[in-house]
């Protein structure tokens, strides 16, 4: 059979002892060496919990560079993050435009998602201080009365029925010898702390899907306006080729090509106004509540202006920045913690019980002299056969931090995954949109001249359909190109922890904060998402 692990306590100075020889001196000095051990293990207890060693990052040293990761130079006309990291930069300061500031900090006063992750960080707080309450004794004011018939052959003087009251104090405390409460206490410490990050990476992500969202939308305000101008010039075209149609000028063929533009212009204009109004509904759904009647003026999606040359830094940097990394250390902390819960578990649990007050036959005797009381009684509990349980708690104690291990490497590979994509967007977005601005261009030229020799004989209506279908799938293309290009720069700076604070220079609040979101006071047992350093190295 498995042995239990050996105690991570210390142990009496035996040494000491050897030099003091033998007799009552001996004898004295052991007495008084295990006291000052007792009253040491009293006061700070034990931890069986293994020793924590951070995994090391399974990520390059340093993200990819060159090519299609190369920063680009832009227009000359973006705003300049003056080589503030991410974690830095406020929100407002991030984005220029008003309006999607307006809705951030609607959604972050609103969504309901991010006001449960707040409930949730309040909840786990106060499951902390139930778990760390065990480690005090329980004092509890008790008043009884018992009734009791005893059999007339076993009664003194025949008195069959006796009664009892008893009022006092009732108090009861395990001695956390061996750690066991410490461990389930550092446990519920770091699952808070996890659940507090969770908060944080929440109101993060909040932010982001904020900002896209609203991008989206007026993506699709975009396509509309163009999808309008198509329909506008395809209906002119339609109407003159139906004029020349009838007036015998023209062949049905043309007429029939025109008006299979004007039906293809007004179906798209039905998808992306249903598109546009479920953009809309999904923004509503964030934020919250309604859009404001009185929201400030918006920027288009051509002239949004976001900040493009935020350094990324080194991947192990994201350990610091990213909430969803802290949030898995932090569950791999609270496994780590569990391992010593568990085995603590092979060692005697030692209770203390007792009361004191007053008893007396009759309630008017409760409190005269002579009727003081107390009991004490020390119990001791030895696991021997628990039929393979606390084994199979350590083996799956075990099994759950490696898990959680696997599940923190994989948070820092998908961060270091996320950042990538997004340098690699921004390394290649502005080029893209400016060879989709220069088609747009000489497809709008070349529907110009399409239509010039159409209405010379030169060529027949073929040639301006054709144009005219070039034309509006550039001018989506680029749309498309713009909306992703904003898109992947507000994922580039989530993804390098950006998000958290409003202006830039705000000192970061911590991630249990949740005094913004109309969260009762914390009690002064709270303990800040700053001690947690403090905690475990106490714990």
């Amino acid at each position: 059979m498995r042995q239990p692990p050996r105690s991570l306590c210390s142990q009496p100075p035996e040494g000491a002892l050897s030099t003091l020889g033998s007799g009552p001196a001996r004898t004295e000095w052991r007495k008084l060496s295990l006291l000052a051990v007792a009253a040491g293990l009293l006061a700070a207890g034990c931890t069986m919990e293994p020793h924590y060693h951070r995994p090391d990052a399974p990520v390059p040293a340093s993200f990819p560079t060159g090519g299609v990761y190369q920063t680009q130079p832009g227009s000359g006309a973006e705003r300049s993050a003056n080589g503030a990291a991410a974690t830095d930069i406020g929100w407002r300061d991030f984005f220029a435009d008003a309006r999607l500031q307006r809705l951030i900090a609607i959604a972050l006063k609103n969504n309901r998602d991010l006001r449960v992750s707040v409930l949730n960080v309040e909840a786990s707080q106060a499951q902390y201080r139930i778990t760390r309450a065990q480690l005090f004794p329980t004092i509890d004011a008790v008043g009884s009365k018992s009734v009791q018939r005893t059999p007339k052959d076993l009664a003194f003087f025949n008195q069959t029925i006796s009664q009892t009251y008893n009022v006092g104090l009732q108090t009861s405390w395990e001695i956390d010898f061996w750690g066991r409460i410490r461990s389930l206490k550092d446990q519920a410490l770091a699952q808070y702390l996890s659940t507090a990050q969770a908060r944080k990476a929440a109101e993060i992500s909040l932010v982001s899907q904020v900002a896209d969202q609203y991008l989206t939308m007026l993506s699709f305000d975009d396509l509309l306006r163009i999808t309008q101008d198509t329909l506008k010039t395809a209906q002119d075209s339609y109407n003159l080729t139906k004029l020349q149609f009838d007036n015998g000028t023209g062949s049905e063929l043309a007429l029939r090509q025109a008006q299979t533009v004007v039906e293809q212009a007004q179906a798209n204009m039905q998808v992306e106004a249903r598109s546009r109004a479920q953009a809309e509904n999904a923004l509503v759904l964030l934020i919250g509540e309604p859009l404001p009647a009185d929201l400030e003026p918006g920027l288009p999606l051509s002239d949004q202006s976001i900040l493009t040359d935020i350094p990324a830094g080194l991947p192990s940097d994201l350990l610091t920045r990213r909430p969803d990394i802290m949030e898995a250390e932090q569950n791999l902390l609270a496994a780590n913690a569990n391992i010593g819960a568990a085995r603590a578990a092979f060692f005697p649990k030692i209770s203390l019980t007792g009361s004191a007050g007053t008893a007396s036959a009759t309630l008017d005797g409760l409190f005269k002299p002579g009727s003081f009381a107390w009991t004490f009684a020390p119990t001791i509990t030895l696991p021997i056969f628990e039929g393979g349980t606390n084994i199979a708690n350590l083996d799956l104690a075990n099994i759950q931090k490696k898990i959680q291990i696997a599940q923190y490497e994989k948070s820092i590979q998908s961060a270091f995954r996320e950042v990538a994509d997004g340098l690699a967007a921004r390394g290649t977005y502005d080029q893209q949109i400016a060879a989709l601005e220069r088609d747009v261009f000489a497809e709008q030229r070349a529907l110009e001249l399409s239509e010039l020799r159409y209405h010379n004989g030169v060529d027949s209506y073929l040639s301006v359909l054709l144009a005219q279908t070039n034309l509006y799938t550039a001018q989506q293309l680029l749309i498309t190109a713009r909306v992703n290009r904003l898109t992947s720069l507000v994922d580039l700076y989530v993804a390098l922890g950006g998000g958290w604070i409003e202006h830039t220079g705000d000192t970061p609040r911590p991630a249990d904060d949740t005094a913004d979101y109309g969260a009762v006071d914390k009690p002064a047992a709270a303990v800040p998402a700053s001690s947690v350093k403090a905690s475990n190295a106490a714990g």
